[in-house]
């Protein structure tokens, strides 16, 4: 949630970005009050729509960005095209289910984004609460099971 999306993008190596302050505040002052204020829940999904928004850190491009360009070769669907990401390092998913903060997601600067679980149709997944910090061990348990808004929503 935004105590994940915060915690990993504020240690993220910042080439420059941001300071020793702004992390300070981050770790020391918005972090504790994330926890103590939002279940984990509601802080996934208020990352989601900031992120969606356009209110996420964004990745700064160096010339062209090719310095930073890795190249994976694959063969998707029997085809010979070459896939080529901005790096390789992805966001899984289960972060952003419905697909809805696609952009905003490899504006933080990920090589490729997956989206879901989508599922065929629309459903709830399981029963609240069902995300739990373990802020001893920097970590949440998800048990949010398949919760979709259905593949025609997500298109």
């Amino acid at each position: 949630g935004l105590g994940v999306a915060v915690e990993v993008t504020t240690h993220l190596p910042s080439e420059g970005r941001s300071s020793q302050f702004y992390h300070d505040v981050s770790d020391k002052l918005v972090m504790p009050l994330v926890r103590l204020c939002l279940n984990p829940e509601l802080a996934h999904n208020l990352a989601i729509e900031a992120v969606r928004s356009g209110w996420g850190p964004r990745q700064r491009r160096v010339g062209n960005g090719e310095e930073w360009r890795v190249k994976m070769e694959s063969a998707p669907f029997g085809t010979n095209k070459q896939l080529v990401f901005p790096n390789p390092v992805g966001l899984a998913a289960g972060f952003d289910k419905d697909g809805v903060a696609i952009k905003g997601m490899m504006e933080l600067g990920f090589g490729f984004v997956e989206i879901g679980s989508v599922t065929p149709l629309p459903q709830p997944g399981n029963p609240k609460p069902r995300m739990f910090r373990l802020t001893e061990d920097r970590a949440v348990i998800n048990r949010y099971g398949f919760n979709s808004t259905g593949v025609d929503a997500v298109g």
